[in-house]
Order: C-alpha cells, then sequence, then structure tokens
C-alpha cells in the first residue's frame, strides 16, 4: 500500500503531487508552499495527507510514517484543522514558530493548513510573512474550496493544484474497496452527489440514511404554509440529530483523553489548577458543535437542491441520472403536481436560503422563508 491508494478521482493532480514529492529538492517540480483547492468532498484534505506522508516517508511504501501521518503524530508534521467558523491569529502564530524548526527525521518540515479560507486578512497577512522567507525545508500545504478564497498576495506564492469532482463510480469504488457492499457503495455515492466524506457516512451509518430521507420526504409534503412551518422544525431537528451524532462520540473521547493525560481518574475530581484546562475543552466543542450544526443545515439544503433539480430533469425528460433514484416513484408524483417554472423557483429559494445562514441569519427564520416559498409553489 502507498499513501495515494486511498484517493480516488484525481489522478493529473497526483502525479503532479508525486513527482514533486520524488524530485530532489533543488529540481523545479518541487516548491515550498501548495495550494491544493476543489469542491466539498473533492477529497482535498486527503491529497494533502497523502502528499505529506510522501515529503516525510523514506520510501514508497513506508508503513510506519503513514501510520503517524494518519494519526497527525510525526514529529515533522504540524497541523491547523480547526472545528471553528474563523481560524485565529493565535493558532496561525504557533504553527509559523513551529515551522521554523529543522526536520528531526525527515527530509522536510510539513505544515497542513485545512479550510485555509477560514482566515481573517489580519490572519492571512501574518501567514504570507511566513510564505515569503521559508525555511529551506519546511513545505507549507493549504486546502481551500478555491483560489478566490485566499487573499492574492498568498495566492501568488503558491503552487495550485486544482481537484474536481469524483465520478459517482470513482466514488463507489473506493467505498467498495474499504469494504462497502457494491449495491449500497453506488447508492450512497450518487446521494452524497460524489462527495467523498459525505458518501462514506450514509453508507455505513443507517441513521444518516434515514435523517436524509427524512429531509427530503418532510419537504415533499409541504402544501401550506402551516406544513412549511412544521417542516422547518423538523429539518433543525434533523441537522441537530445530525451534528449531535457526529460530536458527541469524538467529544466524550477528547475529554477522557484530556482526563487522562491530566493523571485525573474516570469519575474522579478534577483539581481546582486543572479546570481552565477542561473549560478551554469546553470551549473548543461547543465551537464545534455551532459549527457542525451549521454544516448539518447546509447539508440538508445540498439534499434539497439534489430533489428538486431531479424533479426538473423528470420535468424535461431526461430522468435517466437522478440523484435520488431511490425515491423515483414520489420524484414523479411531485413532477405531476409541479411545474419546471415553479420548480426552478423553488431552487432559487433553497440558494437564498443558503446565501442568508452564510450571512448569519438564523437558521430557523431562514428555512421557513425558504419552505414558505416551497408551499407557495405547491399544488393544493
Amino acid at each position: 500500500m502507498t499513501f495515494w491508494d486511498d484517493l480516488t478521482g484525481q489522478a493529473d493532480a497526483i502525479d503532479s503531487l508525486k513527482a514533486a514529492a520524488s524530485a530532489d529538492p533543488a529540481n523545479s517540480s518541487m516548491t515550498h508552499s501548495w495550494l491544493i483547492t476543489g469542491p466539498p468532498g473533492s477529497g482535498r484534505s486527503n491529497l494533502a495527507y497523502a502528499f505529506a506522508g510522501a515529503l516525510l516517508a523514506r520510501g514508497d511504501d513506508d508503513e510506519a510514517t503513514a501510520r503517524q501521518v494518519a494519526a497527525r503524530s510525526h514529529p515533522d508534521l504540524a497541523v491547523l484543522s480547526t472545528e471553528r467558523i474563523i481560524i485565529t491569529i493565535d493558532e496561525v502564530r504557533s504553527l509559523v514558530a513551529a515551522s521554523q524548526f529543522s526536520p528531526s527525521v525527515g527530509r522536510y518540515r510539513v505544515v497542513v493548513i485545512e479550510d485555509a479560507d477560514r482566515m481573517t486578512e489580519r490572519t492571512s497577512n501574518l501567514l504570507l510573512k511566513a510564505l515569503e522567507e521559508p525555511p529551506p525545508r519546511t513545505v507549507w500545504i493549504l486546502c481551500a474550496p478555491s483560489e478566490a478564497d485566499l487573499i492574492p498576495t498568498i495566492r501568488s506564492r503558491v503552487r495550485s493544484v486544482r481537484l474536481r469532482v469524483p465520478s459517482v463510480h470513482d466514488v463507489a469504488a473506493l467505498l467498495e474497496r474499504r469494504g462497502v457492499e457494491p449495491a449500497t457503495a453506488l447508492v450512497a455515492a450518487r446521494e452524497a452527489q460524489s462527495h467523498i466524506g459525505m458518501a462514506q457516512r450514509l453508507a455505513t451509518n443507517p441513521e444518516a440514511r434515514a435523517r436524509r430521507r427524512t429531509t427530503l420526504e418532510t419537504a415533499l409534503g409541504i402544501r401550506s404554509v402551516s406544513d412549511a412551518v412544521i417542516a422547518a422544525s423538523t429539518m433543525l431537528a434533523v441537522a441537530g440529530d445530525d451534528a449531535k451524532a457526529i460530536t458527541e462520540e469524538r467529544d466524550a473521547e477528547e475529554r477522557a483523553s484530556a482526563l487522562r493525560s491530566l493523571g485525573v481518574e474516570p469519575g474522579g475530581t478534577v483539581p481546582p489548577a486543572l479546570r481552565s484546562q477542561l473549560r478551554a475543552l469546553d470551549d473548543d466543542q461547543k465551537r464545534r458543535a455551532t459549527r457542525s450544526l451549521r454544516d448539518g443545515i447546509d447539508r440538508i439544503m445540498v439534499d434539497l437542491l439534489s430533489l428538486y433539480r431531479d424533479v426538473l430533469l423528470l420535468h424535461l425528460g431526461v430522468g435517466d441520472d437522478l440523484v435520488n433514484e431511490s425515491i423515483r416513484p414520489q420524484l414523479e408524483q411531485a413532477v405531476t403536481a409541479s411545474t419546471s417554472a415553479t420548480t426552478l423557483a423553488v431552487m432559487d429559494a433553497v440558494s437564498v436560503a443558503r446565501r442568508r445562514i452564510e450571512s448569519n441569519v438564523a437558521p430557523a427564520l431562514a428555512l421557513e422563508a425558504m419552505l414558505v416559498a416551497v408551499s407557495r409553489h405547491a399544488v393544493r
């Protein structure tokens, strides 16, 4: 097994990074800063860590390094992966300081920043200084949805690698390699719209599949304003349950690990001198829960767009490639109760709701406004 085996649908990007990782440091194919861009679910962070592993490895098949990179425990790997809405300047300042050290066991010291688009301009300018005068053996790998999400001065100092949306069959094949049944893998890849992480979750988590089905059925059942208000409450609850399922187990593991590292027995009293550290952990987990809820709501919006996209395709007579093929009978019923014009109007309402939530409008209000628009176009 090599570092690149668990990637799919990005052959050109993989070839470029492979060549750079295997090149002599003086070779022009290698540079000190990289930017990996691509749509959500395209595998940006997976590719970043595969590249990091290849840079840190002592050979093409270095299993020890692969395990350390997977655990984020390699001594020459520094990672910034925020669960907050923004990356703080203190986090980047700490990372910049760590980047100045020489590698201890490998050829390079590698610094990975996931979601680099979450940096404010002030934070970006701090990072810019590190990119302008990097140590000779430090490699920065930034991940973001697009180059436009970073300030121009950073874009001018990185080499960009652009990813595309992998095909449904590529994602299904990856799930099969991970042990998922072929039929389940194909449905999950299609319903996740080739988002690798979401496809994995839908394929292995029956509760996630059930919550997605609830969202679609709720939307298809809206016929009046009162239905819309009730549906908004239902969808908000679904997003909350989804976010809780993602964060609850991780929070418990983090707290148990923190207590062990502080020398506190399970169920024991935390000494007053150590309580500030646990409070900081609690604050981080609350911020992560907020982000997870927003991500859950956005996943609902994406699923609704796929629903109405399928209805529109059926209106146009090209329903051979539906995302939600598993509920085709309900989609065909929706076609008889709508027109292509009303379906487009509903899709516009969903897009507006996504922009409103990104602008910090209360999610409940944005969902209600969106679903009231759905009710206006429903046949009663």
